[in-house]
Parts: C-alpha cells; sequence; structure tokens
C-alpha cells in the first residue's frame, strides 16, 4: 500500500512539471486520470496478490485475467478523461485538437 502511495504522489509529481503551459481543464483531467490508473493498478495487484496465494491453478489463472482486464479497464477510462479535458478548451493545448473537414 505504501508502494502505492508514493507511486501515485510521483505521478502527481511529473504531471504537475508536465503541465506547464496546459489549461487548468488538462490538468485536472490529468489528475483525474492519473487517480483512475492509480486505483485500477492498486486493484490489479490485490487481484495479483490473491492469485499468487491460491493453490488453484485455474482460480489462480482467472485472477490474474481479471486483473489484467481491471487495469486495462482502468486505462481506457483514464485515456477518455483525458480526451475529455482535452477537447472541453477545444483541443487548444493538447495533440487533439479537432480538426475541421
Amino acid at each position: 500500500m505504501k508502494k502505492i502511495a508514493i507511486a501515485a504522489v510521483s505521478l502527481f509529481a511529473l504531471a504537475g512539471v508536465a503541465a506547464c503551459g496546459e489549461s487548468a481543464t488538462d490538468q485536472a483531467a490529468e489528475s483525474q486520470a492519473d487517480a483512475i490508473e492509480a486505483q485500477g493498478e492498486a486493484t490489479a495487484d490485490q487481484l495479483e496478490a490473491q492469485a499468487a496465494a491460491t493453490p488453484n491453478e485455474a482460480q489462480e489463472q482467472a485472477l490474474n485475467e481479471q486483473a489484467d482486464q481491471v487495469e486495462e479497464n482502468a486505462d481506457r477510462r483514464a485515456d477518455q478523461v483525458e480526451q475529455q479535458g482535452g477537447n472541453a478548451d477545444g483541443g487548444m493545448t493538447t495533440s487533439n485538437t479537432p480538426t475541421q473537414h
């Protein structure tokens, strides 16, 4: 748990450095996305620990697959949050600037 907290704090610190020139909306979205990813990783880590502790190989595999899915879902949701944050300001501060075709 301590490792996860340190990792989350590090991510937020790095996000602050990388946020120079970003809008407040982008910064908020990035912070929210980081929190989503950290929570997904923490949940996946718990599932993987359960998998490692079980003597049942089928259950171990199922828990590891569930952990992978939780992490993938969290990453996907975090990407959506960041995308929406970038679009909120018209994409002016992100690489996802809308095009007009």
